[in-house]
């Protein structure tokens, strides 16, 4: 991308960052509507009541609460407005939001220049009347006393100041205002802006001083008022062209695709992240004035630990305010998918991989923090409580970034010790990561059961880290079984045998745990701290992660267990018919030391066989069916066959051996 490209890109972001300050601006003080707790009191609170009457005080209080619902209905209307108008503005194409924002600063130069010329107008009449000078402002001019004009206290040097203000402000106004151009209306907008700094010039009447403001902002309101009149057409055609855009788009593409290929066109997660990081730079530079300002005022010499007190004070005190309003957790979120987008980049690199579904893990963070926010209720808390709230909030995120690294390093160790990978530096690395997973979150055991009593939270959390010490041991005990197979010169058929079990102990803890979190969960909503999000959250949990979980688990454990019936059912081989054959397996290509006979006389490994009824129950070869169907045969080789026999392409998704809770966890 040129510089140029990325100036225009940088350009078109900021543009959309000020709608996102007004919608934060309405959100500080709740659309309006009374807080409890917070800074809105209600009206009738001074009221002190000497006496009751019945008639008198009850209409009295009736008509006091009626206004007070009128007044507060139309405030959050208006907040709710002002809202929705800021987000239409926010979703604008790059040249109409140009056009809204060149009217909005037209208007707002009109106002400037009329509050400019009327402080200055008021300050030149206070002048003049305290001094009562022999002289007027044009005598001076035109005599070039420059001692009178140029004096500080004077009322020249304000008339001179004030034209040049007005000048540039109406040369301002001449380039950007959208109304008609017309050479005779440019030259009388330069004389409108600088009409009252002429007059003061004169010896003219006080009232007609004081009310040149008012008449020199008329020219310009009226050309503000004819664009926003003649604009209205094309407001709403624009308005109705976007909502015809998005009904045919949605009608052909899904809701989905209209949702992403906007939040690609405006650039969203950039966009919130330059409005956090203006907003807490904002509050860093106040905060910083205000205690510049007191240790000014004391004469305090700042020591070093003073100052990193101070540091840590002002840290705390920006991610409070960082995430006051759901604006402002957006922003914080986007930050958090920037930071956990790159911390899952340092890992790949570590790892050598460049697997682009690995890549999601800022994606993923950045729903996980936004769901933990609206679930804990971060914005309503007080700030001593969402500092605690975010802080944990942190822990938990930590947590889950360690089980998304786990599910980059596993693929990679089971990779390198199954395809015989010689590559040490490699092996060192996916260790390497492994170590960190295990020590890493023993290490924050350790430090939040010391430093924290027993809570929800932090059994949460012990949970959460307990579960991926336990999947990395799971990956490594794995990984060394494949990696003795590597090294062995003959079948090992057991091996089958020993992956299931310890990935079946595994994810059997994982269950646990699944189990335990819900309960944990159920808990806190119904004696902590309750809301709508988390009862979802826990349905999700409960149906995702306990239901589909266990379900999966027993398909798998019903499967294994119908195959080796029917294995059991089948001939073995004998040394004898192992020699005269003097073959390899037909299904993994390996010398055979044991065999299964089929019905069609054909020879398989045991657990090759086993593995290939979990597809279909016909032979590889010449697709007879695998087993007898005797009286004999025990009764439980036909539970869990749901499977239609004669279906020979089907095939399944994933490993077999790794249905058994690995799912959507």
């Amino acid at each position: 991308m040129s510089l140029r490209s990325k100036a225009l890109a940088l350009v078109e972001v900021l543009l959309r960052v000020p709608p996102l300050f007004v919608v934060d601006e309405f959100l500080k003080i709740s659309l309006g509507l009374p807080v409890a707790g917070g800074e809105e009191v209600p009206i009738l609170s001074n009221v002190t009541i000497d006496h009751v009457d019945v008639d008198g005080d009850a209409n009295y209080y009736d008509a006091n609460f009626y206004n007070a619902f009128i007044f507060t209905f139309l405030k959050f209307l208006i907040c709710c407005m002002g809202c929705m108008s800021s987000l239409c503005i926010f979703v604008l194409h790059t040249k109409h939001l140009i056009i809204v924002y060149l009217y909005l600063m037209s208007v707002a130069t009109v106002f400037v220049s009329y509050w400019t010329n009327v402080s200055a107008i008021k300050q030149i009449q206070a002048l003049t009347l305290a001094s009562a000078p022999s002289t007027s402002i044009l005598e001076d001019l035109l005599n070039l006393n420059m001692k009178n004009l140029l004096d500080l206290d004077g009322p020249g040097i304000l008339v001179i100041q004030n034209f040049a203000i007005q000048f540039a402000l109406s040369f301002f106004f001449k380039n950007i205002h959208l109304g008609p151009r017309e050479p005779i209306v440019q030259k009388f907008l330069m004389l409108s802006f600088i009409a009252p700094s002429l007059l003061a010039l004169l010896p003219v009447p006080p009232n007609l001083l004081h009310h040149s403001p008012v008449f020199s902002a008329l020219l310009p309101l009226v050309l503000v008022k004819y664009v926003l009149w003649s604009s209205a057409y094309s407001v709403i055609h624009v308005i109705y062209a976007g909502y015809q855009h998005g009904r045919i788009f949605v009608s052909n593409y899904g809701l989905s695709a209209l949702v992403e290929t906007e939040w690609m066109r405006l650039n969203v997660p950039c966009v919130l992240r330059v409005f956090w990081v203006i907003r807490v730079a904002e509050h860093a530079v106040l905060l910083l004035v205000d205690n510049l300002d007191e240790e000014a005022e004391e004469g305090l010499k700042v020591s070093t630990l003073l100052a990193v007190q101070s540091l840590a004070s002002l840290a705390k005190s920006l991610l409070v305010t960082g995430c006051e309003t759901i604006t402002a957790v957006l922003g914080m979120t986007s930050v958090i998918s920037f930071f956990c987008h790159y911390i899952g980049s340092f890992f790949q690199w570590i790892l050598l991989t460049d697997e682009e579904e690995d890549k999601s893990i800022g994606t993923v963070s950045a729903i996980l923090f936004y769901i933990l926010a609206l679930q804990t209720g971060l914005t309503s808390l007080n700030p001593e409580k969402r500092f605690i709230r975010l802080c944990r909030n942190f822990c938990l995120l930590f947590t889950a970034l360690l089980h998304f690294l786990h599910n980059v390093v596993n693929p990679m160790l089971m990779s390198l010790s199954a395809s015989h990978n010689p590559s040490t530096h490699r092996h060192v690395r996916a260790l390497g990561v492994c170590a960190f997973l295990i020590i890493f979150p023993i290490s924050l055991l350790v430090y939040l059961w010391s430093q924290h009593s027993i809570s929800t939270w932090l059994l949460a959390v012990s949970a959460f880290s307990i579960e991926v010490i336990v999947k990395v041991i799971v990956s490594l005990m794995i990984y060394s079984l494949f990696l003795v197979d590597a090294y062995r010169s003959t079948f090992w058929e057991q091996l089958d045998d020993y992956v299931y079990y310890i990935r079946a102990f595994g994810n059997t803890i994982e269950f646990c745990f699944g189990i335990f979190l819900f309960f944990n969960g159920a808990w806190i909503l119904l004696f902590e701290s309750g809301g709508a999000i988390r009862a979802v959250m826990m349905c999700i949990h409960a149906y995702f992660n306990i239901w589909c979980e266990a379900r999966a688990g027993w398909s798998v454990f019903m499967k294994r267990r119908t195959a080796v019936n029917k294995i059991n059912s089948l001939r073995e081989a004998s040394f004898e018919q192992l020699d005269r054959l003097d073959d390899v397996c037909a299904i993994c290509y390996q010398e055979m030391h044991s065999a299964k006979i089929t019905r069609c006389n054909h020879y398989f490994h045991g657990v090759c066989l086993r593995k290939w009824l979990y597809v279909q129950d016909r032979c590889p070869l010449c697709h007879d069916i695998l087993y007898k169907i005797d009286a004999d045969v025990n009764k439980d080789s036909d539970v869990g066959n749901e499977e239609n026999s004669n279906n020979q392409n089907l095939l399944l998704e994933e490993e077999p051996d790794l249905l058994l809770g690995e799912g959507v966890r």
